[in-house]
């Protein structure tokens, strides 16, 4: 009886701990949102791991939509890649932390969480001249002591309504993936860049973007940050 009851509360932790580091809404590790309001036809596209050699095409493709989105970029590529983190911020895009090498954060502790988040937010603000408000935890994955590290630095953790899987299919299951969760504030992820891989090859992701904003504009939606999305002025 003693080891099945002990058994029986391994399993019940496990749950707990899965829940709370890997489910999009879940806020038991930190505080996060995975959507905004949902009183407009809002929808915020998201864009992670950059930037990279393959961010312009994007930014050139957003520039012609006249649409403005959020990346969250990791500090080891801005620092590689400074001129082209700071096109994204000259462009009007909102620009959110990824960490520093997109590190997985389970298992480890607050002092690496933090000191990922540190040295990320430090090369942004050197390379755009802005301090990020908004946090996304690699892979979606957060861990104890988070909480207490995006409570220091003042950022919100933002994770997904829908993420797009542009990095393994093809540019139409992911527009189709996306077109399905389409709902009133809703926040997209993509790629603009794989991880910390130089010059990424982000077809599927441009193609991907050039199919999903017309398709989403005839449903009635128009295109917000995060933090417009999250905490709208009118």
């Amino acid at each position: 009886m003693l080891i099945e009851a002990v058994g029986g509360a391994a399993c019940v932790f496990a749950g707990w701990m899965a829940y709370g580091a890997r489910s999009r809404s879940s806020t038991l590790f930190a505080p996060l949102v995975w959507r905004g309001v949902g009183d407009r036809r809002a929808i915020a596209l998201t864009f992670d791991d950059g930037p990279s050699e393959s961010t312009p095409p994007l930014l050139e493709l957003l520039e012609r939509e006249g649409v403005r989105a959020t990346f969250f970029q990791c500090g080891t590529n801005v620092r590689r890649l400074a001129r082209i983190a700071a096109e994204v911020a000259r462009a009007g895009h909102e620009i959110g932390n990824h960490s520093d090498t997109h590190a997985p954060f389970y298992l480890h502790s607050a002092a690496f969480m933090e000191g990922e988040i540190v040295r990320a937010q430090t090369a942004i603000e050197d390379a755009t001249s802005r301090t990020p408000a908004l946090f996304r935890v690699p892979y979606g994955v957060r861990w104890p002591g988070l909480r207490g590290v995006q409570s220091r630095l003042g950022l919100q953790g933002v994770t997904w309504t829908a993420i797009g899987l542009d990095w393994k299919l093809p540019a139409g299951a992911v527009v189709q993936r996306l077109l399905r969760a389409a709902s009133n504030g809703a926040i997209f992820c993509l790629h603009d860049g794989r991880e910390l891989q130089p010059a990424p090859d982000v077809g599927v992701t441009l193609e991907a973007v050039r199919q999903l904003i017309p398709a989403l504009r005839e449903r009635g939606f128009h295109f917000e940050t995060v933090s417009e999305i999250i905490c709208p002025t009118n």
